[in-house]
């Protein structure tokens, strides 16, 4: 092996890790574009945001279809890997709160995509199932902490505190006398375990 080949070796896992926080960045910037001038926002205001150019937006997502979905997914990965982290510097309640919080401020901002989405039924039924696979494990999870510690009841299933805190967050983005995230902190509140 030569001493260039070797050299090769070496880059290659820091440039992959380049592209990856490139595109993390282009997604971030993305995300934020959406919520402040909706999806159909132009590309050029995109990759302003993120200081790329166009061409690097194109390279990695060929459509609009391609970003929003990427978005989306950017999205609930980082809202996913929030429960974890916040578990292992929080009580198992606080924890559940915080990410309950995450969660809402997702839900409130994904409003946008779902319904560009859902012109595709394929896609937001995989995105859906997406969705579902990452976030519903990292709900009970931080539940089942949480009423190990005699923190909260320990019938709450996940599913339906996700529904539930969905439900609250239904029509947030049309009224800003709704706070969305200050309801379902009342549904959490009312996970606690009653000490009669």
């Amino acid at each position: 092996m030569s001493d260039s080949d070797e050299g090769a070796r070496q880059v290659a896992p820091s440039g992959r890790k380049d592209a990856r926080r490139n595109k993390e960045t282009l997604l971030d910037a993305a995300a934020t574009v959406f919520v402040t001038s909706g999806v159909d926002a132009p590309v050029r205001d995109i990759a302003a945001k993120a200081g790329v150019g166009l061409g690097t937006i194109y390279r990695h997502f060929p459509t609009r279809a391609d970003l929003i979905i990427g978005v989306y997914r950017h999205q609930v990965d980082a809202c996913a890997d929030a429960g974890p982290a916040l578990l292992a510097t929080s009580s198992p309640r606080t924890a559940l709160g915080q990410w309950i919080n995450l969660f809402v401020d997702f839900l409130v901002t994904k409003h946008g995509l779902a319904a560009v989405l859902q012109a595709d039924n394929a896609d937001f039924e995989a995105l859906h199932a997406y969705f579902l696979d990452r976030l519903l494990p990292v709900c009970t999870e931080l539940l089942e902490a949480a009423a190990v510690a005699g923190e909260i009841r320990p019938d709450i299933d996940a599913y339906q505190l996700m529904r539930g805190v969905g439900n609250l967050c239904i029509g947030a983005e049309s009224d800003p006398r709704y706070d969305a995230r200050r309801m379902a902190e009342l549904l959490v509140a009312g996970l606690r375990r009653s000490h009669h």
